[in-house]
């Protein structure tokens, strides 16, 4: 006898900081495949993307999950030199991807001092505050804890009215939490594993522990779909509020749409306990004309 096993979907885990290539799998072109295909047409993608969001040569830019630079390369020749910034969870993907794919002319314009391996969305480069930020098909694969500690920790290094894109793989508001979505035997996205999707409230809830205002554009040409959301910071006034009013919830003291809520609940408790006490009533008086 055993216990028995319930599995939805089968499936192994990918590790994605963990991957190692070896000379023969570079020479194979695995660490291009790594990151999504698309190599020669989805890093001009991105840069055109930003570019019509107001990206400009003189702008400093962070690539979260830079990973082996097919986005990284043209961000390099367009911004002024040094302003190009990279953090990356996987050390052989992004050493690979600066020694094999940068030429010595890109490396002199984005030095190794501007990268960082972590896996914690660690973005301090000393003084350095960024114009934009991006993360291109990094939340489809972390937790939301962990976009809730990305956003935190690059709110830290974004200048006030700097803007931060992330895509992610959208969860219909009207699909229940515990639902597999595996259409096509494609890659199976999960509430709680990789790959991930997100209802968009979930980002919602992430980005307001961090001096963030959220826009949802949606759809932008992404070959797999993902989603795009924009993250404004906050300036020194509304930080100034958001911080007040998050003080208060932590203080016990809520906000208005909390107030608000809890006086809806609160009323449809009380409009249930009427009615189950009208109901409760006329059955003793029932009972004791019987």
């Amino acid at each position: 006898m055993a216990i028995g096993r319930s599995t939805e979907v089968a499936g192994v885990q990918p590790d994605y900081s963990g991957q190692e290539f070896s000379e023969q799998d570079v020479a194979n072109g695995e660490h291009r495949k790594f990151v999504g295909g698309s190599w020669d047409t989805h890093g001009k993608t991105q840069l055109h993307y930003l570019q019509s969001r107001g990206l400009k040569p003189e702008h400093r830019l962070l690539d979260i999950g830079c990973g082996a630079f097919r986005a990284g390369r043209h961000f390099i020749d367009y911004l002024e030199p040094g302003h190009y910034f990279g953090i990356e969870a996987n050390p052989t993907l992004i050493q690979t991807g600066y020694d094999r794919e940068l030429s010595d002319e890109q490396r002199d314009k984005a030095p190794e001092d501007n990268f960082r391996i972590t896996d914690r969305f660690w973005s301090k480069f000393g003084a350095t505050k960024f114009d934009y930020a991006l993360a291109q098909s990094v939340f489809t694969h972390i937790s939301l804890n962990h976009i809730r500690l990305c956003l935190h920790r690059t709110a830290q290094v974004v200048k006030p009215g700097g803007h931060f894109y992330a895509t992610f793989f959208e969860r219909p508001d009207d699909t229940s939490l515990g639902k597999v979505f595996n259409q096509g035997g494609n890659r199976p996205f999960f509430t709680e594993k990789n790959a991930f999707w997100y209802y968009r409230g979930d980002l919602e809830w992430a980005a307001s522990y961090a001096p963030w205002k959220m826009n949802y554009i949606g759809d932008w040409g992404h070959p797999a779909k993902q989603m795009m959301i924009e993250f404004v910071r906050m300036g020194p006034g509304e930080e100034m509020r958001w911080r007040q009013r998050r003080a208060a919830q932590i203080d016990g003291v809520p906000d208005e749409p909390s107030v608000r809520s809890s006086l809806q609940r609160l009323q449809s408790d009380l409009a249930d306990l009427s009615r189950v006490s009208r109901s409760w009533v006329a059955e003793k008086i029932a009972s004791s004309r019987s």
